[in-house]
Formats: C-alpha cells, structure tokens, sequence
C-alpha cells in the first residue's frame, strides 16, 4: 500500500469516527398548543371605520345587551359576581364567561341564552328572556371571532324613527333593568307609551344624557355613544312619535 493509499485510508477512517461520535439532537418543533378559546382580541377596541352589516360589533351591539340584562346587581356585575362571573367588559366576559370564539355551541353565556330549563335560562325568571334578535347577535359575534370591535359610521341623525332607531336602543341597552314584574325605579320600557311618557317628562334624555338630577342609564354602565344619545334628543324634540 502507498503512502498515497494509506493517507486517504486515514482520512476516511477519521471521518468515520468523527460522524458515529456526533450526536444529533431531533428537530425540535415549536409547542404548538390548540387554543380552543381563539381569543383575538387582546383587550384593546379595534375600530372600522365602516360598520359592515353583516357583522356583529361588541362595544356598539353585544356590551349593551350583557350590561343591561346580566351585569346588573344581584347577578353578574363587579359586586355581586354570581358564580365567580362578571360581565361587565371585554376581558371579564371572555374569561368568566368562558368564551370560545368560532364555537358559540361551547361558550358557557351563550348556552344559559338559549337554555330551556327555567331554572338554568339567563337571565332568570322572572326576567324576561333576551329577544330572538339579541341572542341571533351574540352568536354571530361568538362565531365571527369575539373580537373586542366597534364601528363608527352608523350614525344617522337625519332618518331618526322610533321603531328603527329608538326601540333597539332601549331594547338592547335599557330594557334588562326596565322589564319584568320589578323593573328598576318602578319604570317600564316594554312598551311605546312607556317609552313617550318618560321621554315628555325628560327622565329619558337626562338618564341617557347623564344629566345631574337624575338616574345615568345604562345603570351601571358607559354613556351611550354620543350619536345615540343625540339620537334619542332628536325624536324626542320632534314630537317623539311613534314611527
């Protein structure tokens, strides 16, 4: 053998041995774990500048109608906490209200909506049960992601009518508090003639309006945006009517 030979005999045993002594550690993939909740919103409000009507938004249509039927005293606002569940923002009502964004099936405040068992239905008897409508929106806003959203070019102060504009406001954020057998201050809003009594008197517009004087409304809730708070001085300063 020559020297030639031999030097690349060397060379490949070294490699050899070089190789069978190098332990290489598997590929180590990031720990993807499935978040069943799918939270996307982080707590902060994410604005459209363009309300699409096909989606729902949660500071301007769902907030609303969890503070005025739910996060109320005696059930599910900050003080009172039935059931360790507080549903009085964002963040509270994804934690405690164990919501899974894209699975409304699996959302624990949405079940209790739809429950036919009275003694598990929210809001409880005698309360009255949230309106087809309402309850269509909150799954929407469960299966469209649960994000934190609002719009900002919804307001129409020019084509303002009671049964378009006016009842949904009242509906979604003042008649969980002003319903049922014990309505709060003795004041119900079920019905037209309700609404135009305090609308004349002025208890409506100083509530929502936060005026000094008198009872701010949403109870235990944000004003109402400016539009509708605008909205509602409108119809009452045209007389109010029932249209």
């Amino acid at each position: 053998m020559d020297a030639a030979l031999a030097g690349i005999l060397f060379v490949l045993i070294l490699l050899i041995l070089m190789l069978s002594s190098c332990k290489h550690q598997p590929d180590v993939l990031p720990n993807l774990v499935k978040d069943e909740t799918l939270n996307t919103g982080n707590g902060n409000t994410s604005t459209e500048s363009t309300c699409d009507p096909d989606s729902a938004y949660f500071q301007t249509q769902v907030l609303p109608i969890l503070i005025s039927n739910c996060a109320k005293s005696g059930c599910h606002d900050a003080t009172t906490h039935e059931e360790g569940i507080i549903l009085n923002n964002y963040s509270n009502i994804m934690v405690t209200g164990d919501v899974r964004a894209g699975r409304a099936d699996q959302t624990d405040i949405y079940k209790v909506l739809i429950e036919t068992d009275p003694d598990k239905r929210m809001p409880p008897p005698p309360e009255n049960a949230l309106s087809n409508a309402q309850v269509n929106l909150i799954f929407k806003w469960i299966e469209q992601g649960a994000r934190n959203n609002t719009c900002s070019n919804n307001c129409d102060t020019l084509n303002v009518t009671y049964t378009g504009t006016i009842f949904p406001i009242i509906q979604n954020s003042c008649m969980g508090c002003h319903s049922g057998a014990s309505p709060d201050g003795q004041i119900d809003l079920t019905t037209y003639q309700n609404i135009f009594t305090v609308a004349q008197n002025g208890k409506l517009f100083g509530a929502v309006n936060h005026s000094q004087g008198y009872q701010f409304m949403p109870k235990g809730g944000s004003k109402l945006p400016d539009c509708q708070v605008d909205e509602i001085r409108i119809w009452i300063e045209n007389g109010a009517l029932n249209n």
